[in-house]
């Protein structure tokens, strides 16, 4: 019988001697394809770009791991058309309207407070800041979303395939070697660009030895999927984050305290369990401790409850020092490492790949200079390090909560004693109770950071600051307070529009982005749009220019556009493609072609 030479194909090549594997070349590699590496391939299909994203495990992510999903990233998924299928599918505001205080899931509250953008008396805020809100979208649903897109749009997917290392084999030519983990064959891909998108663990990090500022953790956290019934418990309790604690209560040591967030509406829970201060790391609970542990978290003898996973991680506090060398980029939680606090960790990774995407697609297509590159890592870094603290402080800000009910002595009789006083009619129950109040107030900065989410400053060769003054400072509480600025380098500012006869209304947010530049102008500033079309023919980039007024392109309805301009009618904002203000002018000057040229050639590196 001949011998049958036939190979099969696996994950996309033969499976024929490791040394002869199936030619993979492109122009760019990410590796990762959990938040940070999916965004990013989506960002850089909007440029017509195409590559390969490699990622080591079997499929997206298969726990709910990130969830909250804010306004800023919102608006970056909403430029490339991805908005509206994430709301589709995300909890909506409502359902996470408090976060909660209890014995127990069916227990006792002992506080609750408004969150993300609930609360009436700060809703204002939020509509002023962007045209998105805050949802609830598990890692779980989100990724194959992103995943989908930017495959559907010819960006190559591979799971299962392990990153080992890369070598620099030119200037402008990077090896990586990878392997399939079915076959165990080992690979090279050559591409221009490298980018590590892999997680807290990168391998592209370590090998790039770049130094990361680590402050000390907070200790391990556990993650317990739960499948469990709460319909009939939650709607006088609407919320997805619930700490539950009981001070007066023998408790495990693993399971001192507990986040629990919803997952799915509401009959899946995360579990998020929190050991005894000062009990250490190493627990290996059973089953059946797992399983009571839970069960009186819950409250209800008579639901059933399921145990889907245990997980466990440790509470960090780490940024990397820079985020790319060259032709090789980090993001993500590569370079950015902290609790899920102030829901800020796939939201940043968003961010972080929103911003590189556009700079990589105009070095590529030569619209712009290699030197742009720099700007990433100089924008991003300082928001990463600002994330990390932020999600830090986020967990501290709690302990005034635990120490108000009376959670942190390690002495059962004083702990009850503490929670006793909660309900005295003594000096010390008064004390106590204004010290509850007063804490759960300060857990606001984790709940209502509307500051914290919208107010990145970029200072880079890619802003122009040439014309202005030293920046004002920050608001007051620039974590809760959300600076409305056009000042370069600022977030460009949200405003309701529509037309001269009312259609539709449309945010300047969506009149920016889209892979261009735009200029924004008024009465009087027509020179801009004459100039904004011969830059752009000239320097052959595309720059869509718009006047907002009176009989204008777009009618400013509220005057929202006028009081947030911070600019003449006459004068002009220009915007980059990841809609942060590149420049502005303040009113008309002499020669507004000259200037936008002279602008656009410092932000681009050309």
């Amino acid at each position: 019988m001949a011998e049958n030479t036939s190979s099969v194909s696996l994950n996309g090549y033969s499976n024929e001697a490791a040394s002869e594997p199936s030619p993979i070349e492109t122009d760019l590699l990410i590796i990762g394809a959990g938040p940070a590496g999916a965004s990013l391939a989506c960002f850089l299909v909007q440029h017509g770009l195409k590559g390969v994203m490699l990622a080591a495990t079997p499929s997206t992510a298969d726990t709910p791991r990130a969830h909250i999903t804010n306004m800023a990233a919102l608006e970056c998924l909403r430029d490339i058309g991805l908005e509206e299928e994430c709301i589709k599918v995300a909890v909506k505001g409502d359902c996470m309207q408090h976060t909660r205080w209890c014995r127990s899931m069916a227990g006792e509250e002992y506080a609750r407070i408004y969150s993300w953008g609930n609360d009436p008396a700060r809703a204002g805020d939020y509509d002023a800041a962007s045209p998105c809100k805050h949802v609830d979208i598990p890692q779980t649903i989100l990724e194959p979303i992103l995943v989908q897109h930017a495959t559907h749009s010819g960006f190559s997917c591979r799971f299962d395939t392990t990153f080992l290392s890369f070598e620099r084999k030119s200037e402008d030519i990077i090896l990586s070697k990878v392997q399939d983990n079915l076959t165990k064959q080992i690979y090279e891909i050559p591409s221009k660009y490298l980018f590590g998108c892999d997680g807290g663990r990168s391998q592209i990090v370590r090998q790039m030895n770049i130094p990361l500022v680590k402050k000390p953790g907070q200790g391990l956290a556990i993650n317990v999927l739960v499948k469990v019934d709460l319909s009939h418990v939650i709607e006088n309790r609407m919320g997805n984050l619930h700490w539950v604690m009981r001070p007066d209560e023998e408790h495990p040591a693993f399971g001192w305290s507990a986040i629990v967030r919803m997952v799915k509406p509401w009959n899946e829970w995360m579990f998020i369990l929190f050991p005894a201060p000062g009990a250490g790391v190493d627990f290996s609970p059973t089953p059946k401790e797992y399983h009571d542990c839970i069960k009186n978290m819950v409250g209800v003898d008579s639901v059933p409850i399921e145990i889907l996973g245990i997980s466990k991680w440790f509470i960090n506090e780490i940024v990397a020092e820079y985020y790319s060398d060259g032709n090789v980029f980090c993001l993500g939680d590569a370079v950015h490492r902290h609790p899920p606090l102030n829901g800020l960790g796939s939201n940043t990774c968003i961010q972080d790949a929103y911003n590189l995407a556009w700079k990589i697609a105009y070095t590529i297509k030569g619209k712009a200079g290699f030197e742009i590159l720099d700007s990433f890592s100089l924008e991003r870094q300082p928001v990463g390090e600002s994330v990390i603290t932020r999600a830090n402080q986020g967990l501290r800000d709690h302990v005034p909560v635990w120490e108000a009910l009376g959670m942190m002595d390690p002495s059962l009789e004083i702990r009850k004693q503490q929670f006793a006083e909660l309900s005295e009619a003594t000096p010390a129950g008064v004390a106590r109770r204004q010290k509850l109040q007063t804490a759960v107030q300060g857990t606001s900065h984790e709940f209502h950071a509307v500051g914290m989410e919208m107010n990145q400053r970029y200072e880079s060769k890619a802003i122009f600051l040439e014309d202005e003054n030293p920046r004002p400072p920050l608001p007051k509480d620039p974590v809760l307070e959300h600076e409305i600025t056009t000042y370069p380098g600022s977030r460009l500012p949200h405003a309701w529009l529509n037309t001269r006869f009312p259609g539709s209304q449309i945010s300047t947010i969506d009149l920016a982005g889209h892979g261009a530049f735009s200029l924004f102008t008024s009465i009087g500033g027509g020179q801009w749009k004459t100039a904004a079309e011969s830059v752009s023919n000239n320097l052959g980039i595309e720059i869509r220019a718009y006047s907002i007024g009176w009989k204008q392109d777009y009618e400013d309805v509220y005057s929202d556009w006028a009081q947030r301009r911070e600019i003449a009618e006459d004068g002009c904002v220009l915007v980059r493609p990841d809609r942060f203000v590149a420049w502005r002018s303040h009113s008309m000057i002499k020669d507004p072609e000259q200037k936008l040229w002279h602008v656009l050639k410092i932000i681009l590196s050309r």
